[in-house]
């Protein structure tokens, strides 16, 4: 895979970030901040730590000429989901629709622009987990922040809240930069889904999508947060989220790579609740020269949490990936449970993946492994489906769609390998997950695994 020399100073300019933090009425706070991270941006690198600057695979990225102020009419959209909040976002702005009687139910659902006029303190729990880049990437989308949202789910919330987020691009040189900043009361449920699709491919130059969730999680909450990423192939992408526990909550994080040319994702979450579970799940299939950069970091300060973070990838062409996880285990969080399994598989000589676990351990009354393993198919499995009438390619086809239908058929989501398929298929044979009237890749509705037979959600616990 060829490199090539960014000319960063030729993506944006500082006249661009003023007109921004114009247009959307920053506050003075949020407008110094944007202004700061343009600087850091000019500055940093795009992967901070030396020990990793040979893995990223973050080459060829150019995002001379991106418009974030660019406007057009929005996207055409199938029918909402019955009972549901969708939330849209576009190059027409933010669309929020909320049921009436999750509204008349107290649930808030409130846009950026609305967030800036709300006063300090809504302000403040918007921005509530902000860090300062890192590296250049975060610092690009912090400065080009254009959309985002606040959502709030009251304590003790009678009924599972359904979120669908659609973020979809539809204009060459579009930058869709989202904020969302997610609260979930005392005993409520949340199942939310983030999907990133393009209506079209442009024919030349790339165009940023750029994703950043905070996730606050009170005592006994449950949310699973499910992220498909199917932009077109010049799409270059960004994800940074975090999430703090209460007691007794569940986290389940889950994040499924299909398209994009390239890809970077930040996972920060802290069990801070005592008896807190948190489950990380990540697929990725990677053809030609698309490349996925993960990182990962489950900080355990709690007593008695469980983390678990499983990874699988499959490469060909010339495709990479790299994955590297951090388990950090504080002094106090004793009788913690953890796991951190990270797999890749090549279908071909140019593919390449590395994964890099880490088990940071600074209490001893705990249980922490690792497993990981980047490998071409098992020859034996080929022949034993052809020695069944099966060809070659259909053979490794199925090993690898078996590969990763393991993380699928873990997840805290009902019939999820079913749901993904489709798109996983239309990939496998080399075709784009396009936004089209008619044909909208959308997700159906969606059941969290368990909640009809059993007021628990089913999340692993095993290695307990």
């Amino acid at each position: 895979m060829a490199s090539a020399v960014p000319r960063f100073e030729e993506w944006l300019s500082s006249e661009q970030v003023g007109r921004l933090s114009s247009e959307f009425g920053d506050p003075e706070g949020f407008a110094r901040q944007r202004a700061g991270a343009y600087e850091r941006f000019r500055h940093l690198e795009i992967e901070p730590n030396p020990l990793y600057r040979g893995y990223g695979y973050f080459t060829n990225v150019n995002l001379t000429g991106i418009e974030p102020g660019a406007q057009g009419a929005p996207v055409k959209l199938p029918p909402p989901l019955e009972g549901s909040v969708r939330i849209v976002h576009d190059i027409s702005g933010t669309r929020i629709e909320l049921p009436e009687d999750l509204r008349n139910a107290g649930v808030r659902a409130i846009p950026l622009s609305e967030v800036w006029g709300s006063g300090p303190a809504e302000v403040e729990a918007f921005l509530r987990g902000t860090e300062e880049p890192a590296d250049r990437l975060s610092a690009l989308a912090t400065a080009l922040l254009n959309r985002g949202y606040r959502l709030e789910i009251p304590d003790h919330f009678p009924q599972p809240v359904r979120v669908q987020e659609l973020c979809l691009l539809s204009s060459p040189k579009e930058a869709l930069s989202v904020r969302r900043a997610i609260r979930v009361g005392e005993g409520a449920q949340l199942l939310a889904t983030e999907e990133v699709y393009s209506s079209e491919s442009p024919a030349n130059g790339q165009r940023l999508y750029a994703s950043s969730t905070d996730l606050d999680l009170a005592d006994y909450a449950k949310t699973v947060f499910l992220t498909v990423h199917a932009p077109d192939l010049r799409a270059v992408s960004v994800y940074r989220r975090t999430a703090t526990t209460g007691t007794e909550s569940r986290l389940g994080w889950m994040w499924n790579g299909l398209g994009g040319y390239r890809a970077k994702m930040r996972n920060h979450t802290r069990l801070t609740g005592r008896g807190s579970i948190v489950e990380d799940f990540q697929t990725f299939y990677g053809a030609k020269d698309q490349s996925y950069d993960s990182s990962f970091d489950l900080t355990h300060i709690a007593t008695d949490t469980h983390g678990t973070s499983i990874t699988r990838g499959v490469f060909t062409d010339e495709a990479r990936g790299m994955s590297r996880g951090l388990v950090r285990i504080e002094p106090d969080a004793r009788k913690t449970v953890a796991l951190i399994s990270e797999h890749a598989m090549l279908l071909s000589r140019g593919a390449r993946s590395d994964t890099i676990p880490i088990l940071e351990i600074l209490c001893r009354d705990v249980k922490a492994t690792h497993s990981t393993s980047v490998a071409p198919v098992d020859p034996e499995k080929v022949f034993y489906l052809q020695s069944r009438g099966i060809s070659t390619s259909d053979a490794v086809r199925m090993i690898g769609e078996g590969f990763l239908a393991n993380v699928y058929d873990r997840a805290p989501v009902a019939g999820l390998r079913e749901i993904l398929y489709p798109s996983l298929q239309a990939r496998w044979d080399g075709a784009a997950i396009l936004w089209k009237e008619g044909e909208y890749p959308a997700l159906p509705r969606l059941d969290v695994t368990g909640t009809d037979a059993a007021p628990d959600w089913r999340f692993d616990s095993k290695l307990r």
